[in-house]
């Protein structure tokens, strides 16, 4: 079955390891057998690699890209992984993450990559909140009953 890949102007994308940029107009691309490829918006840079969910995407996405390397960057999964399970208590997350374990064993990296964004947003919304922070309105409740 083919891929097709429809390309904004200047978009960059990676086939098999090779960098590869689009014209200055949007095209569409149909690649006709399997190849490993990631657009530029689904690829990591190192110095983004700053939270504990990308810690963990960051070695499945090289894998990916070299394949003839991904026993190295395993280790590195697999460590990234136990951390991130062992701080979690949360049951939705914790099976993402063997569903994530389980596609990564089986070298099904590209799935791993898509399921791995979820814990992207799952990660969002847990560091956003502030315990002990009430919302304006509720301090200025809380000053009113303490007067």
């Amino acid at each position: 079955m083919a891929l097709k890949l429809s390309l904004k102007p200047g978009e960059k994308f990676v086939v098999n390891g090779a960098v590869i940029a689009n014209g200055d107009r949007r095209s569409a691309l149909v690649i006709q057998n399997k190849v490993s490829i990631l657009r530029e918006r689904d690829i990591l840079a190192e110095e983004d690699v700053n939270t504990p969910a990308r810690r963990i995407y960051f070695p499945i996405m090289l894998s990916y890209l070299d394949p003839d390397n991904a026993s190295k960057y395993y280790e590195e999964f697999i460590k990234r992984m136990m951390e991130f399970m062992n701080s979690m208590t949360n049951q939705a997350a914790l099976t993402l993450c063997v569903e994530i374990s389980a596609l990564v064993m089986n070298r099904n990296y590209y799935r791993a990559l898509t399921l791995c964004r979820k814990l992207f947003d799952f990660e969002e919304e847990l560091l956003s909140y502030v315990p002990g922070r009430l919302p304006e309105d509720a301090e200025s409740v809380g000053n009113a009953a303490a007067d």
